[in-house]
């Protein structure tokens, strides 16, 4: 087995998110025949740079020694957090999502995820080549249930499970190659050098906005395969929309690289039209005013809590609902139990302090449902 060197990592792993250091090149005059002679000698080499750096990102992508590399070079790169509640946390996610991907997707069990919590404060999560995951610690402190991050680990795991990091990593390495062969012809950055400077500098890769979507969409799926509540994927955009990231064109401030990802506005409201439709058409959040609509009528406005805003809450009481009419339970009564409103055996709303009572709101969703 070859063995996997420091520089070798450096560079491959950079290449497998699709983002590295290109130093800018500058003008070029006319050029000389000999110009020619080292472009073409450059073009030849770019070939073989090309050629060897994609057998390597298959080699971390198919074998265990590969991917235990890469893993390796995650954790000493973004550093590791031991803390044992919250990798607990992480562990119970990943397994219930490895589960929910095995009912749609079995080839998981050929590549299961590598997976750390990773020792930055930023609201960030990153599936790479060889399914090496890592979810920033700073998503734990942003996120108050698992239910959100389980969308945003879904999503990763999305990526990972049709491929999107290693085709997005191989049509990288080309367009950059590429862009760089006039420097190198011209006496500039060698292409040796250029590969030598592909650092590990983030944890984004550079898919594309339609496998975005798919990566969206395939977390939506893997959840109904889950107890989590559905109105999370919504509810975690509502949070990015309200702490501004994702805004369209908001550049380094999206959770994602917002030249790929849809602005969360928009991606919360695609997730909003997925829980309209699992509801029968019966349950939805208006994205202007945020109050919970059944059958077009208002059923509640929720408080804001000190970890949740009113919009986020609403996305939740939507989950629940969802899953109370997909399962037909609208035809029971709604009544309350121990403070909380529950639709059959679906428990639908917890009033927290500022919120109408559960009696009352039981009453109400009988009167509407």
């Amino acid at each position: 087995m070859k063995k996997f060197t420091k520089k070798l990592a450096a560079s491959v792993t950079a290449a497998a998110l699709g983002l590295s250091l290109i130093a800018t090149p500058t003008p070029a005059e006319a050029l000389s025949w000999g110009d020619a002679i080292n472009i073409g000698g450059a073009v030849i080499s770019a070939n073989q740079q090309m050629a060897q750096l994609k057998k390597e990102i298959d080699y971390i992508d198919q074998t265990e020694e590969g991917r235990q590399a890469l893993y390796q070079q995650f954790r000493k790169e973004y550093g590791v957090v031991e803390d044992v509640t919250t990798n607990q946390r992480l562990d119970t996610i990943v397994e219930n999502l490895t589960s929910a991907v095995a009912k749609v997707d079995p080839t998981i069990k050929d590549k299961p995820y590598l997976y750390f919590v990773a020792n930055q404060k930023s609201v960030n999560a990153a599936c790479g080549v060889g399914h090496v995951m890592m979810v920033h610690s700073g998503t734990f402190e942003f996120f108050s249930t698992d239910d959100e991050i389980a969308a945003i680990v879904g999503h990763e795991m999305g990526h990972g499970q049709k491929d999107h990091v290693v085709k997005g990593a191989k049509n990288r390495i080309n367009q950059q190659m590429i862009a760089q062969i006039g420097v190198a012809a011209a006496g500039g950055t060698t292409l040796a050098g250029i590969i030598g400077t592909l650092a590990l500098t983030n944890t984004v890769a550079d898919y594309g906005r339609g496998k975005e979507a798919e990566a969206d969409d395939l977390a939506w799926e893997y959840l109904l395969h889950t107890n989590y509540n559905l109105g999370a994927t919504a509810a975690a955009m509502q949070k990015f929309v309200e702490a501004g990231y994702g805004k369209k064109q908001s550049g380094l401030e999206s959770l994602f690289n917002p030249s790929d990802h849809p602005n969360s506005e928009k991606r919360r409201d695609s997730y909003a039209k997925k829980l309209f439709e699992y509801s029968n058409k019966h349950a939805e959040v208006d994205k202007k005013t945020l109050k919970v609509m059944v059958n077009k009528k208002e059923f509640l406005l929720p408080a804001a809590t000190e970890k949740m805003s009113s919009g986020e809450r609403a996305y939740f009481v939507l989950g629940n609902l969802a899953a109370a009419y997909h399962k037909g339970l609208d035809k029971q009564e709604a009544y309350a139990s121990s403070g909380t409103v529950y639709l059959g055996d679906q428990a639908i709303f917890t009033p927290a302090e500022g919120d109408v009572d559960a009696e009352t709101l039981a009453a109400r969703l009988n009167e509407i449902k």
